[in-house]
């Protein structure tokens, strides 16, 4: 990831992003990274693991987030159960072996979270 993209996008709106498997140190991004988005806790996190207990791992790991945001596979996830949205938008730029780029909007509206995964 070039620092100079997040800048650029940081001009648009704030900017959250933590480290891919492809990022180089430089980058300086963090592992994980948890922030609250209205009045909701989100936490990032790039390799959720297989999906196979997915929903425990994320939990465990992010114990106040009512959001977890996941990418990694690039397969597109959307799952809201038992107060914890799991959340992978996919990919806007390498679908890989998915049929269609995606990427998705989180709202949060009076405490009350909604996401779409959208294709282009």
């Amino acid at each position: 990831m070039d620092s100079t993209l997040l800048d650029e996008l940081a001009t648009y709106a704030p900017v959250r992003a933590v480290r891919g498997n492809l990022d180089p140190p430089e980058a300086k991004l963090p592992e994980t990274l948890q922030f609250e988005f209205g009045s909701v806790r989100i936490a990032m996190i790039h390799d959720s693991g297989r999906k196979r207990g997915r929903w425990n791992r994320m939990r465990q790991r992010f114990p106040g987030a009512r959001v977890v945001v996941f990418g990694h596979s690039h397969i597109p996830w959307l799952e809201d159960e038992e107060g914890l949205l799991l959340l992978n938008p996919g990919s806007p730029t390498d679908r890989r072996r998915q049929p269609e780029h995606t990427f998705a909007l989180l709202w949060v509206e009076e405490g009350e979270v909604r996401a779409d995964v959208l294709t282009l």
